[in-house]
């Protein structure tokens, strides 16, 4: 979440380290500053933990670079190299930091969805089509938003809003995502199933990197799960099936840098 060179300090929103500290955001230093080379904010990465009488410090730091939800990554990287001869976009996707562009498209009761008009509130934005079928793919990051809705369930609306972008719109019409949306007792309130004209969608799916084309009646595709914070900026964009509701946590309250700008935080 923040990197400070000087200090040799890195802020990260840390997964439950079993037997020693629950999940929280909080930060920690490192021996050798060169272990800080190439880090950003939303970047996801693996590191050891080491603790010793009287200090902590974080060693081993790399990278995490899962490409797609394909459990092959080389399937992975052929999609994307597919995709970009084939269907090549000129919009690079968002980096951490950057803010969101402005778009329009239709939920799944047919009502008009601006981005704009949402900010202000964190947002969490994944990307399915609904005839998906494999498990490990749209099921599984359409159910991650549920488990999300459910643990969240007093701040949605309020600090929190769902957004499922469709990239099979000619299929997902609205009539066809209320059903989709029912399946998961999503609130048409706070939970947003979205479709519009497909050069709308492509342009919110440039932004965020998502690869996808028709194959036999079947989509070829990657997916990503976006967080936004208030202002309209990427927080973090994360590829595969590795987004889980634990991904948008509360702070560590006395160390987030998010509790002097706003209050209530939601996201790590």
């Amino acid at each position: 979440m923040k990197v400070d060179s000087p200090l040799r300090t890195l802020v990260i929103s840390c997964e439950t380290i079993p037997g020693f500290m629950e999940a929280m955001t909080m930060p920690f230093t490192v021996q050798n500053v060169k272990e800080l080379d190439g880090l950003f904010p939303g970047t996801m990465i693996e590191f050891t933990l080491v603790v010793e009488k009287g200090s902590s410090y974080a060693q081993g730091i790399h990278v995490h670079k899962y490409q797609g939800l394909e459990p092959d990554p080389l399937t992975a990287r052929r999609l994307k190299l597919l995709h970009q001869a084939t269907d090549p976009s000129a919009a690079k996707p968002l980096n951490a930091g950057e803010r969101v562009p402005n778009f329009t498209l239709t939920d799944q009761n047919r009502k008009s969805v601006t981005f704009s008009k949402l900010v202000g509130k964190v947002l969490a934005l994944n990307f399915i089509y609904t005839r998906c079928t494999l498990p490990n793919f749209c099921f599984r990051t359409t159910n991650n938003f549920g488990n999300i809705q459910k643990r969240f369930k007093d701040r949605l609306g309020r600090d929190l809003i769902l957004l499922t972008v469709t990239f099979d719109p000619e299929h997902d019409q609205p009539d066809v995502l209320a059903k989709y949306a029912d399946t998961w007792k999503a609130d048409a309130r706070t939970w947003h199933f979205l479709t519009g004209p497909m050069a709308d969608v492509r342009r919110v799916c440039d932004a965020f990197g998502v690869d996808f084309f028709r194959d036999e009646g079947s989509m070829n595709h990657s997916l990503h799960t976006a967080v936004i914070d208030r202002k309209g900026r990427l927080v973090a964009n994360l590829e595969g099936n590795e987004a889980s509701a634990g991904s948008t946590r509360r702070p560590h309250r006395e160390r987030d840098q998010w509790q002097h700008e706003q209050p209530g935080p939601l996201v790590g």
